[in-house]
């Protein structure tokens, strides 16, 4: 079950995931379902040895969105990603995936080997460095990233930075037969 390809609709903030300079930061989106993760065996078993549950958790990030219900810690978008856009959050704040957003992120492993287990997440905690060339959503396995820079509106609106105005002046005039 691949993340929504409508995402973020329907979706609405759950969290403002910070980077530790304090400045960057991306967006949690939910409510989320419970999908790939919840039927990975290699998962299962490491969030039952931390006697964590897998519930719902939601999509991080808004033009780079890695929905985390889907993400089984495969790693292959942490390999691909030629600006580190990605880290793997337990690295950084090793807490259940519900509560990660409440600890800024940003000095955390950013490769593939070094998840803490199979509960650990790609977290896009460096989205704004983000170059669009797309190869962390041709290599994901369960197809849990969406990168879609038009997303920036949604982002913008749910931060309060969106300007209508100069949304408008950047479209193209409408065109007349």
């Amino acid at each position: 079950m691949p993340i929504n390809p409508d995402f973020p609709k329907g979706y609405e903030v759950i969290g403002k995931h910070y980077n530790k300079d304090g400045e960057h930061f991306h967006f949690v989106w939910g409510p989320g379902r419970l999908a790939d993760a919840a039927q990975n065996e290699e998962c299962k078993k490491d969030y039952a040895t931390r006697g964590e549950n897998i519930e719902p958790v939601g999509v991080h990030g808004t033009m780079v969105a890695v929905d985390w219900d889907v993400c089984v810690a495969d790693g292959a978008c942490i390999e691909a990603c030629p600006v580190q856009v990605y880290e793997w959050y337990r690295t950084s704040n090793d807490v259940p995936n519900n509560e990660a957003w409440k600890h800024p992120g940003g000095n955390g492993e950013s490769v593939k080997e070094h998840r803490k287990d199979f509960t650990d997440k790609a977290d896009p905690i460096r989205e704004h460095d983000c170059i669009w060339c797309m190869a962390c959503v041709s290599v994901c396995p369960p197809q849990a990233i969406k990168v879609d820079q038009s997303n920036l509106e949604y982002h913008e609106k749910a931060a309060g930075t969106y300007n209508e105005a100069l949304a408008k002046s950047s479209q193209p005039p409408p065109h007349h037969h």
